[in-house]
């Protein structure tokens, strides 16, 4: 008879290595009332049929941490439980064999550095001495990182259970959850061989893996999960030793480590295909068929790296489900249904950072908040578009086909677009727009019909890989005349309610007279950045929040966490920027209305026919507004705004022009410059702190670099060395065109003394700490 109790202080859904994961730190923390379920035996969903490749190093700073963490963490269950968690510490490989993949792993040996990484960038004959096995003719060089190596699994996940059981987490297998009840939630249901069963609790943890979106459904949720098949294979023993280093040749879509005294060999496949049932996982270790013709690409390119491959029997192929997202990236966090929270969507490398996910999980849920920034991984980041499985599944087979490919900064996909765009969508396409995406919308990166700067001010490399000419005059027109910027993806959000709600949160003092408009950050229990916003009191008890494109969800979830009441207002509003010292003249031709109010002031007006909130903010430098109208006279307003413009030598502009403008304003980017990890203090904010918000005294501040060499330009992540130590990582940079300078931004200790130097692939630039803004530092061009 199964003896489950009535109630719990937790309830984990999924017993692979992310479910235990939770569940072990949760009790680290002190939540030992917990119940983690799984319909088969552990590890028996995702899990179990894991490759098991750990590489530390990783595109953002907080999936790295979390690997780093997860390493860390392996000898304290040891001695905790008593069992292998099966951690083989051989190193890793990363093979270039392009000129631009070399280029890729000079960047990702600079990231390594910034991370604290030990690597070592190795030519083809020392990679060789590293690995003898391996065929080095076309490779031009690889990167060794000793933390690498790869994980058994199982042993994995059963450690991680067990260390929870010691610590008082009740596991139990064989039940599977059929109904998630409540918003709040308040209670699981339960389906075992005795019949069902009800645990009351206010927390559950989706960690179901490839069955993470049928269990979202149970209650109520739609999560992006995409199950895709994924398929490695196993050579017979060939005397392989045990010490083999892990190998990935991205070039070649493979990677590969040594399994059994054999080869394990893996790839991402260029025609991935999705799983399809209604029930995933309801089979334990499921797998499929093997598809050797699909497969054949990365098994031939695993045969030329490693001669002694050719020949060799394979023994054992291993087919199974892996649940992607439709960015790569985890799912992380609570969801919109209040106490219900996700952990899942691992894209392959889950098992790598299982102990990261369980240390953010289990801080967030008990403390409202993690150590790191989560928001490349909150589940949030989706908006309302991603319930489309159609959606979801174009933009996760394209992450996965895509997996290895070389991504430059500013490279778009073309996958489920267009999908949201503004009004003047078509205007823009008339112009010959190169358009960007972020959160489903449709944004201009630029004109290719203002391509009339200067091709000799491409950066050199990455940075000026995906470029135009055409940003220069967008910065230069706006500097001598006005630009027109189309903004309608600023995410809008409404809250209603007494000012004091609204206030708690934000570092600024927002009870101020109707109309005002106020720069804030929003804070967290630490002082860190949740978000950075302005709101503009539209009544007594009625206020407009402003929030980059990507961040409204984010955001939103913030404010109702604090009980705030809010509405998602951005598709109800179009929004126009109008910047330049020609915006006056303009704007002033199509009103009868007064435009004398001042910065930071917003104001009903009419523009030709159209009902305009014109508020008097820039985010480049320049005198101006934003124009906001409902949507439905959104094109109407655009055509007015260029008509007017034309004798005034407007342009319209795009978002790579607005970035190169508000690095000369030295204006912050939440995400880049500010985070929940960093304070206003910190970041150079301290004018947007009203007196009394107790912020911890600054060890670090935000510091603007200019580059010696104006060609050598940041893209963000690059590291920052003081006397030739390393000290700290680019947080965004770029070239400023109306001050002609590289400029970059990294957080320096608030005494740094020495040198500064910059890594830009692998060369050492030469760096000044200058005062910012470089552009305007009086800001006598915000004034009319």
């Amino acid at each position: 008879m199964m003896q489950l109790p009535s109630d719990a202080q937790a309830v984990i859904i999924g017993g692979g290595v992310a479910g235990c994961s939770v569940a072990y730190h949760l009790a680290r923390l002190g939540w030992t009332d917990v119940v983690l379920i799984e319909r088969h035996a552990l590890t028996e969903g995702t899990t179990w049929h894991s490759a098991g490749f750990v590489g530390q190093l990783r595109s953002t700073v907080t999936q790295t941490r979390m690997i780093m963490y997860s390493a860390g963490l392996y000898p304290e269950l040891a001695e905790l439980t008593g069992l292998d968690p099966g951690w083989h510490g051989v190193g890793g490989l990363r093979l270039a064999t392009t000129p631009e993949r070399a280029e890729e792993l000079a960047r990702q040996a600079g990231a390594a550095e910034t991370y604290g990484l030990d690597m070592d960038l190795l030519t083809p004959a020392a990679t060789q001495e590293r690995l003898p096995l391996l065929e080095v003719g076309d490779v031009l060089g690889a990167l060794w990182l000793p933390g690498d190596g790869w994980l058994d699994p199982a042993r994995l996940g059963l450690a991680l259970a067990e260390g929870a059981r010691l610590l008082g987490v009740r596991v139990v297998t064989g039940a599977e959850v059929i109904a998630v009840e409540g918003d709040p939630v308040h209670s699981v249901r339960l389906r075992h061989a005795d019949g069902e069963s009800i645990i009351r609790t206010g927390t559950v943890v989706n960690a179901a893996g490839a069955a993470a979106g049928v269990v979202g459904r149970l209650a109520g949720v739609d999560l992006p999960i995409v199950p895709i098949k994924h398929q490695y294979v196993v050579t017979e023993p060939s005397d392989v030793p045990v010490d083999t280093p892990t190998v990935r040749d991205p070039d070649n879509i493979v990677y590969f480590r040594e399994e059994g005294g054999g080869i394990l060999v893996g790839g991402y496949v260029r025609t991935p295909e999705v799983w399809d049932d209604p029930d995933p996982l309801s089979r334990p270790r499921t797998l499929f068929d093997p598809d050797m013709p699909k497969f054949q690409e990365s098994w031939e390119s695993a045969r030329r790296r490693v001669p002694t491959l050719d020949g060799a029997d394979i023994v054992k192929v291993v087919h199974g489900p892996e649940a992607f997202t439709p960015d790569g990236e985890f799912l992380l966090g609570e969801t919109a249904v209040r106490g219900f929270w996700v952990a899942a969507g691992f894209c392959v490398h889950g098992l790598a950072a299982a102990g990261g996910v369980g240390k953010v999980m289990a801080e967030w849920i008990v403390g409202g908040a993690p150590e790191y920034d989560m928001f490349g991984m909150d589940v949030s980041r989706f908006g309302r578009h991603a319930r489309s499985k159609a959606w979801a599944r174009a933009k996760a087979l394209d992450s996965y086909s895509k997996y290895y490919d070389i991504v430059y900064p500013g490279e778009e996909r073309t996958a489920a677009r267009p999908l949201r765009r503004s009004p003047a969508f078509g205007r823009h396409a008339d112009l010959a727009a190169s358009f960007g995406e972020k959160a489903g919308w449709e944004r201009v990166n630029w004109y290719d019909s203002n391509d009339a700067g200067s091709a000799a001010a491409r950066p050199r490399s990455w940075a000026g890989r995906i470029w135009s000419p055409a940003i220069q005059a967008e910065c230069l027109a706006t500097r001598d005349a006005a630009g027109l910027f189309d903004q309608t993806s600023f995410a809008k959000l409404e809250v209603a309610g007494d000012v004091a709600g609204l206030q708690r949160l934000c570092g600024n003092t927002i009870d101020r007279p109707v109309g005002s408009v106020v720069y804030t950050q929003l804070l967290n229990h630490r002082g860190g950045i949740e978000a950075d916003v302005t709101v503009t009191r539209l009544g007594e008890h009625r206020f407009r929040m402003i929030t980059g494109t990507a961040f409204g969800g984010h955001d939103a979830a913030f404010l109702r966490h604090h009980s705030l009441d809010v509405t998602d207002v951005t598709s109800a509003y179009a929004c126009y920027c109008l910047w330049g010292p020609e915006a006056y003249p303009i704007l002033e031709s199509l009103t009868t209305d007064d435009l004398g109010f001042g910065y930071m002031r917003a104001r009903e007006i009419s523009v030709g026919h159209v009902p305009v909130l014109a508020q008097r903010v820039t985010f480049v430098g320049e005198f101006g507004w934003e124009l906001y109208c409902p949507a439905e006279y959104g094109l109407t307003l655009w055509d007015a705004l260029a008509e007017a413009g034309r004798s005034y030598g407007m342009r319209p502009g795009g978002y790579k022009a607005i970035d190169a403008m508000r690095l000369e304003k030295g204006y912050r980017v939440w995400g880049l410059d500010i985070t929940p990890e960093t304070t206003p203090l910190e970041a150079g904010l301290g004018f947007t702190v009203r007196a009394g918000v107790a912020l911890p005294d600054p060890k670090q501040r935000l510091r603007c670099l200019v580059l010696a060499d104006p060609r050598e330009v940041c893209s963000g992540g690059e590291p920052v060395r003081c006397g030739g130590v390393p000290m700290s990582r680019v947080t965004s940079g770029g070239y400023g065109y109306r001050v002609e300078k590289s400029i970059a931004y990294a957080y320096l200790p608030v005494d740094v003394d020495g040198e500064i130097t910059v890594g830009v692939e692998g060369r050492w630039i030469p760096a000044e700490i200058v005062p910012e803004p470089l552009y305007d530092p009086g800001n006598t061009r915000l004034r009319r």
